[in-house]
């Protein structure tokens, strides 16, 4: 698409323009996203979700129909901007699982982006340049001829109208109490909370009270204490950064000539990879991460992952020197793998996030996680297209030429992720919920929620 732009001057800048229209849309959801995460404190998860979703319809469209590259930059950027839905949708589903499907939940999230891998990608690369691939059904000179990119685009935007239908029906998760809560922490002197507040626990034993309308101006001071909170987030973010660089750079790998260190793959080849890898994550979640986070524990989990991702990562370039069925076999099960254990780590770090903060704070939490992982994504593919397009200049370069350097750094963001998650930075508190009221029995936290779900 950046290459029909005709905006760069050689072969080797158009992965700097693409990482470019590939960080537009992070870098407008990393502007707003704790916004979005307020609202969906303040007045539901619901009405924050089936929005984000309304914008994708219009602004995907809008994208699939640019003629020019700043066209197609501020329609990605717009729609980063006014989609908030993600933060809100990890709350809602922690909220509807009880503890022992809570890694399900998230996992299921998980999933359903790996099905967008199965399905974005050949969409992307079967149905772009339809009159180029299917000039019986498309002809020259045809709408799809004239906007080549349109039609893939318009699939999506239909694929997200039917989510919007389906949002208006989903019920509504955030708790508002309409009676008072006699509360006595800790055998203190009692105290009566008046109704439809929100309340919140501090370090220690101290209870913060506020109206659902001024949460934040009371909460602020917790949540910026809240070491747990901060430390998963951050987590989040650095591998928010590497994984957003891996994506772009694995593509940008795939589809370059030979002669510049790439597999010289058309589009369609690399939906195929694509799509096959987003099957075996979606098995791989439904099937096994639940189970595997439940024995092991999220930070375990995150551990062993990003210890395995440092030597795969930095083996990829290896792959370039074998061809026909070995360079699909290894390439396949190289992407395959790194995907799993990608998906291992973001799950885990969804699971940590939600703990660390009760439910009257997810939505900010999980905003907050957004905008620094957002702002990560946004960063990711732009450094990844600058930094590709240096590595094809530097193919005879001493000390790891080509992509060797490309794979190298990859690498070394993950390393940098793993010290983070080892104690005194990352708690072992955060494998378990922070109690919504500790001083209330268990089992009737469990039936209040349970029976406050609305359609509203």
């Amino acid at each position: 698409m950046v290459r029909d732009f005709g905006i760069a001057k050689s072969e080797t800048r158009i992965s700097t323009y693409a990482g470019f229209v590939g960080a537009a849309l992070m870098f407008g959801r990393a502007l707003t996203s704790i916004f979005w995460g307020m609202l969906a404190d303040i007045y539901g998860r619901k009405p924050v979700m089936v929005f984000g979703t309304a914008t994708i319809v219009v602004f995907n469209t809008l994208f699939g129909f640019s003629k020019s590259f700043w066209l197609a930059l501020i329609s990605r950027f717009l729609m980063g901007l006014l989609n908030g839905m993600l933060g809100p949708v990890r709350a809602y589903v922690s909220e509807i699982c009880t503890l022992e499907y809570q890694a399900f939940g998230l996992a299921m999230v998980a999933t359903m982006w790996a099905v967008g891998l199965i399905i974005g990608p050949a969409i992307g690369g079967y149905l772009s340049q339809p009159s180029d691939k299917y000039p019986s059904l498309f002809p020259s000179g045809s709408l799809f001829d004239q906007f080549p990119y349109a039609l893939p685009c318009l699939c999506i935007s239909v694929a997200a109208f039917l989510g919007v239908i389906v949002g208006l029906f989903l019920p509504e998760t955030l708790h508002k109490h309409d009676r008072s809560v006699e509360c006595n922490p800790c055998n203190s002197e009692k105290k009566f909370v008046p109704k439809d507040t929100v309340i919140s626990i501090k370090e220690g034993n101290d209870i913060d009270i506020a109206t659902s309308r001024t949460v934040y101006l009371s909460f602020n001071k917790i949540k910026w204490k809240n070491k747990g909170m901060i430390s998963s987030i951050f987590l989040y973010f650095i591998w928010g950064l590497h994984d957003m660089a891996y994506s772009e750079i694995f593509s940008l790998w795939a589809v370059s000539p030979k002669q510049y260190g790439g597999l010289g793959l058309t589009t369609s080849d690399v939906g195929t990879i694509l799509s096959v890898s987003g099957f075996v994550l979606l098995v791989f979640q439904l099937v096994a991460f639940a189970p595997l986070a439940n024995r092991f524990g999220a930070i375990q989990l995150i551990q062993c992952s990003i210890v395995i991702t440092l030597p795969l990562v930095v083996v990829f370039p290896l792959i370039q020197t074998t061809d026909g069925v070995t360079l699909w076999s290894l390439l396949i099960s190289a992407n395959v793998i790194k995907n799993i254990l990608s998906a291992c780590i973001i799950t885990g770090n969804f699971i940590l996030i939600n703990n660390s903060v009760v439910i009257s704070q997810r939505g900010f939490a999980n905003g907050v996680s957004m905008s620094l992982a957002s702002f990560g994504r946004a960063v990711g593919p732009a450094c990844a297209g600058t930094l590709f397009s240096w590595a094809q200049e530097r193919l005879d370069s001493w000390f790891l030429p080509g992509m060797w350097i490309v794979f190298f750094i990859l690498a070394v963001v993950a390393l940098v992720s793993l010290i983070f998650t080892f104690e005194p930075i990352l708690p072992k508190s955060l494998l378990h919920p922070l109690p919504e009221r500790p001083w209330e029995d268990v089992t009737t936290q469990k039936l209040e929620r349970s029976s406050s779900f609305t359609l509203g």
